[in-house]
């Protein structure tokens, strides 16, 4: 399902979500349809695009922490303007993501939300119904696609 918001400038896709089987992949492949639609594509003239394997990466990140945290996601949805892409998986979970303290960053697992601050230009969560949505922004330049620098 897509919306396009207030005066066209913006638009949003909805992917309703049930169980953890395959839904990664699922996710992934929606978020890869939707930007290739708005132009946004993993390979261009001049190699793959560094934001799209980025917000891949991160929208794996939040349906992989949906599903070993929170019982798995309900809905992800992205909304973009000309400037920023919007990510939000939603789920039933009230508890905030918290970052796990690791001795050891070589051991495989707990690394989503480092991620999430290196590659997404604000993340957060927010209460919604009786879980929670998990969302992040990433900036994007208005003529290319690509991220701009942050402040």
């Amino acid at each position: 399902m897509m919306t396009t918001g207030p005066g066209g400038h913006g638009q949003t896709r909805r992917l309703a979500l049930f169980g953890t089987k395959g839904v990664v992949s699922r996710c992934r492949d929606f978020t890869e349809q939707a930007l290739a639609d708005w132009g946004w594509t993993a390979a261009g003239p001049e190699g793959p695009s560094d934001v799209v394997e980025d917000v891949l990466l991160l929208v794996s990140e939040l349906v992989t922490n949906a599903c070993l945290h929170a019982g798995g996601p309900e809905e992800l949805v992205l909304s973009r303007s000309a400037e920023w892409l919007r990510v939000e998986v939603a789920d039933a979970d009230p508890r905030r993501p918290r970052r796990k303290v690791q001795s050891d960053l070589s051991r495989p697992g707990g690394h989503g939300l480092i991620i999430m601050e290196r590659l997404a230009h604000s993340w957060g969560s927010e209460p919604r119904g009786t879980g929670k949505v998990v969302w992040l922004e990433v900036r994007l330049s208005p003529a290319r696609g690509q991220r701009m620098s942050r402040p």
